[in-house]
């Protein structure tokens, strides 16, 4: 059975096989013929491709690589309708990321081809990532650094009206409860910071069990000094955080956006920030990206910037590798996936 391994230059195939020869018994592995595949991402942007999107390569030679294949794992490459029904041999695509959206779902229902992702793989790296980046807005450490880089010492920084705060006995507000959201959740109240949730899809029970207090968004927006975004982009979420939300906020408060772009509208910030009704603001994901040189928010203070890197550790890459591998082998056994994306009852393919 040949299967092929698209990875690309952070969920490299060399992982992917090495994950695939861990998960798999001796007598399933030496069935398998592995072919790899390296796309150009992250040396190169990814982008929609024949309808998908957040893809790297083309349809056209991701059909050449996948002749004969049967299985087909990666992160980024082009599953479009095109390379479906290109593809007649391809039977199950193991995708290493929490949404399948470089995936045709449909048509992969089409072709009987079943989907599987890979939830929470980048969580821990993605819940530090955005602590990390509480603390830096809170803290104005990026600022501070290149201050004095530049040789002013900002020794002003002690008075008190231009001291940082603190994360322990702060009101801190998630937009998300996820897999993330959960760890993020944990570690601020390790800090001692009290931890208001929403998300309409987790049950308030088990988060008070968790010890956070779930709310309605407009309350958590109106009561919380530091608020980050962990829902998925859908089109219920899109702009979810607009002008009006955005005027709910505390004066000074500090915005944290690590999740994806469009849940945030960018257009009031700089003169939120300019006027100080918002305190900071720190991103890793953006409207557009790379945002264009002329971005407002490139000239505004009190911004830190990060080229969406919150999901990059090299342990994320591993688990992603290891949790499609897993998914491999439930295949191949003939067993139910673990993380199905297209309904479908999985046959055993060698039957």
């Amino acid at each position: 059975m040949r299967v092929l391994a698209a990875g690309d230059h952070f969920v490299r195939p060399d992982l992917i096989d090495a994950a695939l020869c861990d998960a798999l018994s001796p007598d399933l592995s030496a069935d398998l013929e592995v072919r790899e595949l390296t796309l150009p991402w992250p040396h190169e942007p990814f982008g929609p491709v024949g309808g998908v999107e957040e893809a790297s390569g083309t349809e056209e030679h991701l059909i050449e690589m996948l002749e004969g294949a049967e299985i087909c794992v990666t992160q980024m490459a082009p599953l479009t309708a095109k390379v479906f029904a290109a593809s007649p041999d391809l039977r199950m695509v193991a995708v290493s990321r929490g949404g399948p959206v470089n995936v045709d779902l449909s048509a992969a229902a089409r072709h009987g081809v079943a989907v599987s992702f890979a939830p929470g793989r980048n969580a821990p790296a993605a819940a530090e990532f955005a602590i990390a980046m509480m603390l830096a807005a809170m803290r104005r450490v990026p600022s501070s650094d290149q201050a004095l880089r530049n040789g002013i010492w900002q020794g002003y920084l002690y008075a008190y009206d231009a001291a940082g705060t603190e994360l322990a006995g702060a009101t801190v507000g998630l937009v998300g409860y996820g897999a993330i959201g959960r760890i993020v959740a944990r570690v601020l109240r390790a800090f001692g910071a009290h931890v208001l949730i929403h998300d309409p899809y987790t049950d308030p029970e088990a988060a008070r069990a968790d010890g956070v207090e779930p709310v309605e968004l407009d309350t958590l927006l109106r009561r919380c000094a530091v608020v980050s975004l962990h829902a998925r982009l859908t089109a219920e979420t899109r702009h979810l955080i607009d002008a009006d939300r955005l005027a709910l906020l505390p004066e000074g408060a500090v915005l944290v956006n690590t999740a994806r772009g469009g849940l945030l509208d960018y257009t009031p910030l700089p003169d939120l920030l300019r006027t100080g009704r918002l305190g900071a603001l720190a991103l890793d994901v953006y409207d557009i990206e790379p945002p264009p040189t002329d971005w407002p928010l490139h000239a505004t203070p009190n911004v830190i910037t990060t080229p969406h890197l919150a999901g990059a550790s090299r342990q994320t890459a591993h688990r992603a590798a290891s949790i499609t591998a897993a998914e491999v082998a439930r295949y191949l056994r003939g067993e139910k996936l673990a993380h199905p994306a297209v309904p479908e009852p999985v046959q055993d393919p060698r039957a």
